[in-house]
């Protein structure tokens, strides 16, 4: 894309640092959920296509959310999204003249639930539209239920390289790039370096999750294109809690760079035991443990937060069309700022509602292939796909800076013109 990307803020969400705030990924996606979402799914005929001049009803959209398990806390920001956008839209007098109603479902961070809860709006409920889950292990399994009833999905969250694998044509995920390219930014910012400044050596733990693994074993790759040594890479299993050996390994080779592929307690777990050795890298990139903002800092201590890096995908002081409006809703309703999930699903349903307004019908084909042909200006930024629902965009480079969260590339879209390194010493 050539516009400029999107942005991203802190989150302040105020839970225990054991509530984990995950953006699209999980620690496990099963090929049953494929069976399941098949055999539930039914293909008959979906609802009525119509214009939005031939009835005075609401446009009913209809969404399973994880409101309650696992992913409850991020579920919860999604379903705010959803509906600050309900309630800005319907302010100004709806979707091609009618009013939108959502029907939002919990599907207990379950497979089996949310399979079964998007056959029955499509199927019973016949809502008009559908707008996606979170995680990938569950937008796996709905966008399945979708595509075997033909209708468009745009999912908030599920970047994970297998959701684009299975030729779906109804699919669009709603953030700037899948999990394979969300680092793209911090190996740009690496090749911009002059080559006395890059780091030698880097050393890559990753987390064993369908998230993690790919953002870091792509810049390793690319990372090693450009010269950067690698001296450790190696997956851990996703219940660790002791990152002692690990840590260890790490201080006895000393990499310039350690790239950890981390959720959120296994970042916060390894600069711990880091910091315990005395052993501070130039730079240390993580997934996305350092966009957990205060639970983050918290764990980590303010200042060994300094310097850190992570890719986002928002930033709630951005320019884009909307988003102060957003923002400033968000606040209103929930005495809050925006969470990313939050911003993701409002940007989600910004792409349903511009696809439903040019094509001027809810038919899901010509939906379906206006937004293969166009790109749909959101909070986020700019989005456009490739024909497998993959967008073709870069997240932002975001680092910790005197405690707070920063964009400091693209240069265009800065929050902070500076960028610290190398990373100082733990305090």
């Amino acid at each position: 894309m050539t516009a400029s990307p999107p942005w991203q803020s802190q989150i302040s969400t105020g839970s225990a640092l054991t509530r984990v705030r995950r953006r699209g990924r999980t620690r496990r996606i099963v090929a049953v959920a494929v069976a399941a979402a098949m055999a539930l799914a039914a293909c008959g005929q979906r609802p009525s296509e119509s214009s939005g001049s031939d009835t005075g009803k609401p446009i009913v959209i209809g969404a399973s959310l994880p409101l309650t398990g696992d992913f409850a806390q991020p579920g919860g920001e999604a379903k705010r999204g959803y509906e600050v956008w309900q309630n800005m839209v319907n302010a100004k007098g709806g979707v091609l003249g009618r009013q939108v109603q959502l029907k939002i479902t919990d599907d207990a961070s379950s497979q089996d639930t949310v399979v079964a809860d998007y056959t029955k709006l499509i199927t019973q409920d016949k809502v008009d539209l559908l707008l996606g889950t979170f995680s990938s292990l569950l937008n796996y399994a709905a966008s399945s239920v979708a595509e075997k009833n033909r209708m468009v999905f745009v999912e908030p969250a599920g970047g994970a390289t297998n959701m684009f694998t299975r030729g779906f044509k109804y699919l669009f995920f709603a953030q700037p790039a899948s999990a394979p390219h969300q680092a793209d930014v911090f190996v740009d910012w690496v090749k911009s370096l002059p080559e006395a400044e890059r780091p030698k050596t880097a050393a890559y733990p990753i987390q064993d999750d369908p998230f993690t693994k790919p953002v870091i074993q792509t810049m390793q790759k690319d990372l090693e294109a450009l010269g950067v040594r690698t001296v450790y890479s190696s997956l851990y299993p996703a219940d660790t809690t002791n990152f002692q050996t690990i840590a260890g390994t790490l201080a006895g080779k000393k990499p310039d760079l350690i790239a950890q592929g981390a959720v959120f307690e296994d970042g916060v777990g390894l600069v711990r035991s880091l910091k315990q050795l005395n052993y501070s890298p130039k730079a240390l990139f993580q997934t996305s443990a350092p966009s957990n903002a205060g639970q983050y800092s918290d764990g980590v201590g303010v200042a060994n937060t300094e310097g850190v890096f992570y890719t986002v995908s928002w930033h709630q002081d951005a320019t884009t069309p909307l988003n102060s409006e957003f923002v400033a809703a968000y606040k209103k309703a929930y005495n809050a700022d925006p969470a990313e999930d939050a911003a993701d699903a409002f940007a989600a349903a910004q792409v349903v509602q511009a696809a439903v307004e040019k094509v001027g019908a809810i038919d899901q084909d010509k939906i379906r292939d206006w937004l293969h042909s166009n790109t749909v200006q959101t909070i986020l930024g700019p989005l456009s796909w490739k024909a497998t629902g993959e967008p073709n965009g870069k997240f932002l480079l975001a680092q910790w800076q005197s405690g707070k969260a920063q964009v400091v590339a693209p240069a265009e879209v800065a929050t902070s013109k500076n960028i610290i390194n190398p990373k100082p010493a733990w305090k």
